[in-house]
């Protein structure tokens, strides 16, 4: 996707257009477009998806129960997605506090690891450490085929953790590897509105989660 393709009406035809209101009309137009494709995708989420979600919350609850932990992982955007959901099981705004670790946090072992090793084994390494069959790994990738989101559930399913997945498109090489015993798809062409209807799954996943343990 192109800066083009974000802000059609900067560019072509409309580049030439100087009056401020006509752009303005434009901006509005593209904005009110984007907020109606995400609540669409959101409708569509929770009617396709909402029993899969109450699936994956029971069985995270379940692990928490146990006595098990939270581990989230993905790079970029998807980076600040997991810290974000590990710190929403963590230091909840309601409820129970749950353990969990956000392997994108540990910047020293990240960059030891990378350096020394591999970028592809920055979160798989890190489970080899940390992780016992009681956990969760969750793993977060616009794309599906993050490579060190793919090896880190490799290492999970070598342990027995629970596996949950967030993807987009049509899920990648993450749906093709059947690793993740979780996964939900978000399937638009906008890495947009795929990273927002994420969001919202997993604060689904969170909210059902704490009805579960009795948060």
């Amino acid at each position: 996707m192109t800066v083009e393709d974000l802000y059609p009406f900067l560019y072509g035809e409309h580049a030439q257009e100087s009056d401020s209101e006509s752009i303005l009309a434009h901006v509005r137009r593209s904005t009110a477009e984007k907020a109606a494709e995400i609540v669409a995708l959101r409708a569509r989420l929770a009617e396709e998806l909402g029993g899969a979600l109450e699936a994956a919350a029971a069985a995270m609850a379940a692990r928490f129960t146990a006595g098990g932990r939270l581990f989230t992982f993905g790079n970029g955007g998807s980076a600040t997605d997991a810290a974000d959901v590990a710190a929403l099981f963590l230091q909840p705004p309601r409820g129970r506090a749950l353990p969990a670790l956000a392997l994108t946090s540990p910047v020293a072992v990240l960059t030891a690891l990378a350096n020394d090793v591999g970028f592809e084994v920055v979160f798989a390494r890190q489970l080899g450490a940390l992780a016992d069959p009681a956990d969760i790994a969750f793993g977060v990738s616009t794309s599906g085929g993050s490579e060190n989101v793919l090896r880190a559930f490799e290492e999970a399913r070598r342990r027995q953790l629970l596996t949950v997945g967030l993807a987009g498109y049509d899920g990648g090489r993450m749906a093709e590897s059947g690793m993740v015993d979780h996964l939900f798809v978000i399937p638009s062409p906008s890495v947009h509105r795929i990273q927002e209807a994420q969001t919202t799954a997993y604060h689904v996943l969170w909210s059902l989660v704490q009805s579960a343990v009795g948060g």
